[in-house]
């Protein structure tokens, strides 16, 4: 459960900061999925598993990018990262 790994008392804490809390927790969770989904689709010789496996990382995909966007439009400071880094050409560490 995502509370499971609050590092401060959860009463100590903001609604803005346990929301962020549940969003990154679910991400992770999710980026997690696509790594065991891909993983099982590298391992499996037969084909229409092997294609289940494929739509259902893209799935996973597809929940972590709502999630960014929920980051992106709950978190001025995340929003300003992902401006900073994502869809540049040009080295990543480059800015």
């Amino acid at each position: 459960m995502a509370s499971d790994n609050l590092h401060a008392p959860r009463e100590r804490l903001t609604p803005e900061t346990l929301a962020m809390h549940h969003a990154i927790v679910s991400l992770m969770e999710e980026l997690e999925a696509v790594d065991w989904y891909r993983q099982r689709a590298d391992d499996c010789e037969d084909d229409d598993l092997k294609g289940i496996l494929i739509h259902n990382m893209e799935e996973e995909m597809e929940h972590a990018a709502m999630v960014i966007e929920w980051l992106r439009r709950n978190n001025a400071r995340f929003a300003g990262q992902l401006d900073e880094y994502l869809y540049r050409d040009g080295p990543i560490t480059g800015h």
